[in-house]
């Protein structure tokens, strides 16, 4: 009985020693750049000297298995690079790989020439070839870098930047990057032929006869029916939120998974600034800190008026940088769930390494409701197609400015984005679009599915103002309005619903002026969008309009952009990963579709 004590105090003693030692040795296996120690303000930034790039496929342990996967000066992710807001970018990337490869500075203005992407603005990068980047930087802020050749972003392609403005000050005492990102060991190309074959090939948080006697219970047989009789005619399950999940998906933070639990030191009383990057290949993540509120200072690099939050969602490619303060000397879980629940990664914010804090368990699966597609729970207007083209047409939709539970009730205060008609090609567009919004609205003070009920404050749009004026203050001069459009039975996605290989032409943004892009999700998935080269102002009601590289749009929603178009050269949408021939210099160019040939791009969510 005496003996009990002694031993437990022993197992306790032995334990703390062991995540000392196993902190340590994440310590030195994770990248450079991911120390616990992160960056203090006045450190000193070399930002003259060229960076050497090489790429390379490499044995690493991910998760406890050993994958194959292209390291970039022997990382995965690749070595932050830091530049300083007025140098001179000089960036040499030498190709190792037995492929073509290259690199785009994803949010970075720069030259066509520069933007990295192969059969549009350069040839790519042959094996065993060196290619020089060079660019005048003319920003700062949280960006990354990535591979716009095949499927290699899937392969751990991938990395951050960070541009320090002109006066190094990085607006807290300490900083940390965190990159997000999703591996498998499965074949890249073996995943998209995947979802090609079998639509929902890796979803297995499937309803279950269970679910439905629930659902019965809740709110009887008659509606119940009529539901599950909707998404059948869909041919997509109301749990269909992520083409690939965690049922495939080793999820990390700085590279490591769960087990190696990153860490981030701080000093209580700190201003810590935490640089979120969402690197992954199509997974969105709810990023929370239990029991620390935290502070968004910049979305996708550029400033905006601090707004305190609990959590944010954080869609493929974009980044956002908050500020914590912890005062109590305690380890936080830094906790980043995926938006379908079938998984996360975790990392801590600790005084020392080896702290662990409680990691929250996963919550319910979301399902994509009526209200959560932006139509109402009448289902008399739907219109269904049964995937050959016709006029498929979701009826009416939820009003933005209803209830959505905690969330909206707490924020009345936020305007309205503007009231746009929204107009779709007779007939509807083409067999590539199985479903059309009839009455698309705006969902920018929303959270997004699986968050509306949440009690804690979640970021939205709504709540982004960019922190001060941007050059141009013109009105628009005309308006682009262009529709996402899928038919998810052939896993085909488009814009206006015509493929990439039959597209007849750009859409042409004229050099100098200033217009209106108006972007219409007429799928039941989430979308980033990404346009090469240039900001997208959101209009969103709030003033300065926040900049954006990267917009997420929900389904059924509508969101306007307003865009100068000072830059020379060609823009891409995101979705973009091959094009070829001759593209006219002498202006601003968007290609009209988008055909998913990268993983990154190619799904539903990305």
């Amino acid at each position: 009985m005496m003996g009990k004590p002694i031993e437990a105090s022993r197992r306790r003693f032995i334990k703390s020693a062991i995540g000392v030692a196993s902190g340590l040795a994440m310590a030195r296996m994770a990248p450079t750049w991911a120390s616990p120690l992160g960056r203090s303000y006045g450190d000193a930034v070399n930002a003259d000297s060229a960076v050497d790039l090489h790429i390379r496929r490499e044995q690493m342990n991910i998760g406890g298995k050993i994958g194959r996967p292209i390291t970039i000066n022997g990382s995965m992710p690749g070595p932050l690079i830091r530049l300083k807001e007025g140098q001179k970018a000089r960036l040499n990337v030498t190709n190792s790989l037995a492929d073509d490869t290259s690199i785009h500075w994803h949010g970075i203005i720069l030259p066509e020439n520069m933007d990295g992407v192969p059969g549009v603005s350069f040839p790519g990068i042959k094996p065993g070839q060196t290619f020089h980047y060079e660019y005048d930087v003319q920003q700062n802020g949280t960006y990354w870098y990535h591979s716009h050749s095949g499927l290699q972003e899937q392969l751990g392609h991938l990395g951050p930047l960070v541009i320090d403005p002109a006066d190094g000050d990085i607006g807290a005492d300490r900083e940390h990057v965190v990159v997000l990102s999703d591996w498998t060991f499965e074949d890249p190309h073996e995943v998209f032929r995947n979802l090609t074959v079998a639509e929902g090939y890796y979803n297995y948080q499937q309803r279950t006869l269970g679910d439905t006697l629930a659902d019965i219970r809740r709110q009887g047989l008659a509606k119940t029916w009529e539901q599950r009789s909707m998404w059948n005619q869909m041919r997509m399950s109301s749990r269909d939120l992520l083409d690939v999940n965690g049922s495939a998906y080793t999820y990390l933070m700085n590279g490591r998974d769960n087990g190696a639990n990153w860490t981030a030191l701080y000093k209580p009383g700190e201003r810590v600034r935490l640089r979120v990057i969402n690197g992954s290949a199509m997974s969105f993540f709810d990023f929370r800190i239990p029991g620390l509120e935290m502070t968004v200072v910049s979305a996708d690099g550029q400033p905006v008026k601090p707004v305190t939050v609990d959590e944010f969602r954080i869609g493929v490619a974009e980044t956002y940088d908050v500020v914590v303060t912890p005062k109590c000397d305690r380890p936080y879980t830094l906790f980043a769930e995926t938006m379908d629940r079938s998984g996360y990664v975790r990392g801590t914010l600790a005084t020392e390494v080896g702290q662990e804090a409680q990691v929250p368990e996963l919550r319910p699966v979301p399902e994509r409701g009526m209200a959560a597609m932006g139509m109402s729970h009448d289902m008399n207007g739907m219109d269904m197609s049964s995937n050959q083209g016709d006029d498929a047409s979701m009826g009416e939709h939820h009003d933005m400015h209803g209830d959505h539970g905690g969330h909206m009730a707490e924020s009345p205060q936020r305007p309205s984005a503007p009231d746009l008609g929204i107009e779709h090609a007779p007939g509807g567009h083409g067999p590539a679009a199985a479903m059309i919004a009839r009455n698309p609205v705006s969902r920018l003070n929303e959270p997004g599915v699986g968050l509306e009920d949440v009690e804690r404050r979640v970021l939205v749009y709504g709540d982004l103002i960019g922190a001060h004026p941007w050059p141009d203050e013109r009105e628009p001069e005309r308006d682009i309005e262009l529709h996402l459009t899928g038919n998810m039975e052939k896993y085909m996605w488009s814009f206006d619903g015509v493929k990439f290989t039959e597209v007849d032409g750009p859409v042409e943004f004229h050099h100098g002026e200033r217009l209106r892009l108006i972007l219409v999700n007429d799928t039941m998935m989430d979308h980033p969008i990404h346009l090469h080269g240039m900001w997208m102002e959101l209009e969103n009601g709030q003033y300065p309009r926040p900049r954006k590289h990267t917009i997420s749009l929900k389904p059924s929603e509508v969101v306007s952009l307003q865009i100068s178009a000072r830059q020379l050269g060609l823009s891409l949408p995101s979705a973009v990963s091959h094009e070829g021939g001759h593209v006219p210099r002498s202006q601003r160019q968007l290609r009209r579709s988008y055909e998913k040939s990268e993983i990154h791009y190619a799904s539903r969510a990305g």
